[in-house]
């Protein structure tokens, strides 16, 4: 069954938007854990404006499930994961001022930087997650990295999902196809739901996690949180 890891900057959104301490980010974390999630995913950024360093401090000692930890390399960054030891870090390009991250690694010409990067990482005990989209050549490169996993990038999935869903998956069965010859294990994520996961997931039969938040957060506020992580580990069943 392929692991549902929540990202809950979303949660952490809505708090910086009022300040104080509602909702509890930690405490949300932790029911999302009791409610069934496989993994607790977030992403801080340089200017704080969901996640921020304090609650990635505070996360990780309090949770038992999987901790993932995205973003961009910068020292910063390797510094806060140095002390923090998560479970997985995900590594993307994304540049301070992007709102969500929108394009994967170009792993060819960043090679040589994610080799670095990964190597210094390494030590810190962590599986090493690379964000990439479904192109062969990008996938290639990022084997040559030394990273254990790719996370493919799923928006162009779900955005012509509606209009012809296997056309729209093919190009990331091939790509996970790939990624498995070269030794390299599968996540994915972004604008994954409801709607569209159970496909994406019956068709990657390699698919070891996704990370979901904005579509997730968004339905708790429809179906209750609880419910929510439920119906989205139903669409991950194998079973169709």
């Amino acid at each position: 069954m392929t692991r549902l890891s929540v990202n809950i900057n979303k949660i952490a959104t809505l708090r910086n938007a009022r300040g104080g301490n509602i909702p509890d980010v930690l405490q949300a974390a932790l029911r999302c854990e009791t409610y069934g999630a496989d993994g607790i995913t977030v992403h801080p950024r340089p200017d704080e404006r969901h996640i921020r360093k304090s609650d990635v401090v505070a996360i990780r000692p309090k949770i038992q499930t999987e901790f993932n930890i995205e973003g961009y390399p910068s020292e910063a960054f390797l510094q806060l994961i140095e002390k923090v030891r998560p479970d997985q870090v995900t590594l993307v390009p994304d540049t301070p001022e992007t709102l969500t991250s929108n394009i994967g690694w170009n792993t060819r010409e960043n090679v040589d930087f994610l080799t670095e990067a990964i190597r210094h990482l390494k030590p810190f005990g962590c599986r090493i997650s690379i964000f990439v989209d479904a192109d062969p050549d990008m996938i290639t490169y990022a084997a040559k990295t030394g990273t254990d996993r790719i996370e493919l990038y799923t928006e162009a999935y779900a955005a012509n999902y509606d209009n012809d869903k296997e056309h729209a998956v093919r190009p990331y069965v091939e790509a996970a196809m790939l990624a498995s010859q070269l030794g390299l294990g599968i996540n994915a994520g972004h604008d994954l739901n409801l709607d569209n996961l159970a496909f994406f997931n019956a068709k990657i039969s390699d698919l070891a996690e996704v990370s979901i938040g904005h579509a997730l957060i968004s339905d708790a506020l429809y179906y209750g949180l609880e419910n929510t992580i439920q119906m989205y580990q139903r669409q991950l069943q194998k079973s169709w």
